[in-house]
């Protein structure tokens, strides 16, 4: 029986990791072979991502496999979404990359729906929408008249844009593509009439190209360098949360799933968007999956609070490590307080527990007075904040919802999961952590034809990685 060897880069906005998926037969294991940072670096107000220091990153873990004797059968990358870099008509990367974080798209959807209207936009796509969406990206580089742009015969997405340094090969992945709000989710076509708008031309984007299928091997010299050899590289779910989701061990589909970590996505997979007048009031998007299937999902605040909060306990000298948060809050049972994780005042305050306690005390509740009350707030409100949208969510699915799977690294959080549990009135099931990479990996395993579909692999993927299950108390 075949052994495969699957190298899975899993890079998120702050640092990225080179995961080895090992598959023989049923039998699916995976270990750490590289981590390395990502940085967004600032030139003259202007923030890009460092794509050449991913390169080299990529590169490293290369040579790793190498000095430690390990064949590599296929290469898998996914990243964060929405953001691009510009090609010019010979080939040559035009510049950095613009990081999502930068300022310049402020504003700038209220201007763009000066042209086409934000229910136009959001019928068209199916997207939530949010000032740094692709769309309004190339928007402002436009009225910048910004030289990439103008200079571009393309764009590529990071993940594409990745796999184009490693292979020569330009492509464009269904599922990263399906973040820009410039993809329609019904006719998996883009919307020229939205980019012509934009005033950019619709040649900027190639046809789409389906999860699961080889882009092609690394260039000659890439293979020479690191002597590795030709190894193919697989487009994957090349949007971080759509690998992710690959990896929900369901096994049916009647089920929600909640992508958590710093930040949360809850959702649904569904065979088909949902594009209507309650999916555009409650702002739920629809993403491109695997196997053609919707990602129907909502964004919700996720550990940030509880990460900021730590952050300032530290510098008054109090550091916590996780048992401790998790003790801490079964002390301070029974405190009443909430907060919604979502109030636009908890996205970037100077003090996160001024925060807190302020919003505490605008709606009638009393204020932390400790760190332990704290935790529990954050973990009830977050408790909380996920029924409300599980609720939303169950008006607009076309089939019961019976459990909710936690995937990431937010899954190991049993306390959490308990206190979601209770407030759904449904099973939970935690895990696995890993789920991103783990659905890296499979797509790969799929693109090699050790796996079928979907349920296939996560019926392998629950058996390597049991979950956690979670009942209403």
């Amino acid at each position: 029986m075949k052994k495969y060897n699957f190298l899975a880069f899993d890079i998120g906005a702050t640092s990225g990791r080179a995961i080895l998926g090992t598959l023989q037969g049923v039998k699916f294991e995976i270990c750490e072979i590289h981590r390395f940072p990502n940085v967004i670096l600032e030139i003259h107000g202007k923030y890009y991502w460092n794509i050449f220091g991913l390169y080299e990153s990529l590169k490293e873990a290369l040579f790793s496999c190498v000095r430690k004797g390990i064949p590599i059968d296929s290469i898998g990358i996914d990243t964060w979404g929405v953001d691009f870099g510009y090609i010019a008509p010979d080939g040559t990367l035009l510049g950095l990359p613009r990081a999502y974080r930068d300022p310049y798209t402020e504003g700038a959807p209220e201007e763009f729906f000066n042209i086409v209207s934000r229910e136009e936009v959001y019928n068209k796509t199916g997207i939530q929408i949010m000032n740094f969406n692709s769309l309004f990206q190339l928007f402002r580089a436009k009225q910048e008249n910004f030289a990439p742009l103008e200079g571009a015969e393309e764009i590529l997405f990071i993940p594409d844009l990745l796999s184009y340094l490693l292979t020569g090969q330009r492509v464009c992945e269904y599922t990263d593509a399906s973040t820009s709000q410039i993809l329609n989710p019904v006719t998996k076509q883009f919307e020229s009439s939205l980019l012509e708008a934009a005033g950019v031309k619709p040649s900027l984007l190639r046809p789409l190209l389906m999860p699961g299928t080889v882009i092609g091997t690394l260039t000659d010299e890439l293979s020479k360098e690191t002597g590795i050899g030709k190894v193919p590289v697989v487009a994957v779910a090349g949007h971080d949360t759509a690998s992710a989701v690959v990896s929900v061990p369901a096994m049916n589909p009647n089920f929600a799933y909640l992508s958590s970590g710093t930040w949360s996505l809850m959702g649904i997979e569904t065979e088909q968007p949902i594009i209507s007048k309650a999916s555009y009031e409650y702002n739920f998007t629809n993403e491109g999956g695997i196997e053609g299937t919707t990602r129907f999902l909502k964004n919700i605040t996720g550990m940030w609070l509880l990460e900021q909060c730590r952050k300032e306990w530290e510098k008054g000298g109090q550091t916590y490590d996780y048992p401790r948060i998790v003790q801490m809050a079964e002390e301070a049972a029974g405190f009443g307080s909430k907060v919604n994780p979502d109030h636009p005042g908890f996205a970037n305050p100077a003090s996160m527990t001024e925060a807190i306690a302020n919003h505490c005390r605008e709606n009638g509740y009393p204020a932390p007075s400790s760190h332990a009350e704290y935790v529990y707030c954050i973990f009830n409100s977050l408790a909380a904040r996920y029924k409300e949208v599980l609720d939303v969510l169950k008006e607009m699915a076309p089939f019961p919802i019976e459990k909710l799977h936690v995937i990431g690294g937010g899954s190991k959080n049993r306390l959490l999961n308990r206190f979601t549990a209770n407030a759904i009135g449904i099973p939970v099931v935690a895990g696995p952590s890993e789920a991103t990479a783990i659905g890296n990996c499979m797509m790969q395993a799929k693109a090699a034809g050790a796996v079928s579909d979907r349920w296939e692999m996560r019926r392998i993927i629950a058996e390597a990685f049991p979950p956690e299950m979670y009942f209403p108390e």
